[in-house]
C-alpha cells in the first residue's frame, strides 16, 4: 500500500502490538495505524478498502479480512499516534518485516484512552520491563497527558 501511494506510513498497534512485549492477550482483530495522503476526505479509508479488495481481501464490518485476521485500519488520530507511527520499530513475522508501535507509545496511547482494559495494558507493559515509568511519564507530559499519568500512577503504581 505504501509503494502504491495508498498510505504514507503504518504501524501495528493495540493488543496485537502489545503481544510483542507482554504475555499474549485476547483480541478479536489486528489494529493498524495509518497515515493516508488524503486525510481530509470524507471516506478517509476508501483507498485502503479499494486496494485491499483489488488484492482479494474482503471487508468484514469495520475490518478487512486478511487470512484468519480481521484487520482494522485506523487513521492516526492525534499528535501522539502520529509520532508513535513515525517512531515504530521494525519486527519480523515469518521472514516478513512489519512496523510495530514501541511499548512506551503503546502505554501512552492506552493512557490517553483511559478504559479499564487500557490501564491493564499499561500495567502489563510496565511489568514486562519493555518500557519504564520514566519513558511513559515523559511521553504523557509531552502530549498533554500529565494529569492522566499522575492519576494512573497514584492508582496503580504508588499503592
Amino acid at each position: 500500500m505504501r509503494a502504491a501511494g495508498v498510505i504514507e506510513d503504518y504501524a501495528l498497534f493495540g493488543a496485537t502490538a502489545q503481544m510483542r512485549y507482554t504475555e499474549p492477550v485476547a483480541t478479536l482483530d489486528a489494529e493498524v495505524l495509518v497515515a493516508v495522503p488524503s486525510a481530509d476526505r470524507i471516506e478517509v479509508l476508501g483507498g485502503i478498502y479499494e486496494f485491499c479488495a483489488s488484492k482479494g481481501y474482503a471487508p468484514k464490518g469495520e475490518s478487512v479480512q486478511v487470512g484468519a485476521w480481521p484487520v482494522q485500519f485506523i487513521p492516526a488520530f492525534s499528535a501522539l499516534t502520529r509520532e508513535a507511527m513515525e517512531r515504530a520499530e521494525t519486527a519480523d513475522f515469518d521472514g516478513e518485516p512489519f512496523r510495530v508501535v514501541r511499548a512506551d507509545y503503546l502505554a501512552a496511547i492506552a493512557l490517553s484512552v483511559g478504559r479499564a482494559k487500557d490501564f491493564a495494558r499499561v500495567v502489563a507493559l510496565l511489568e514486562s520491563g519493555s518500557t519504564g515509568t520514566d519513558q511513559v511519564r515523559d511521553l504523557a507530559e509531552r502530549h498533554g497527558l500529565g494529569k492522566a499519568w499522575e492519576r494512573f500512577k497514584r492508582r496503580f503504581i504508588d499503592d
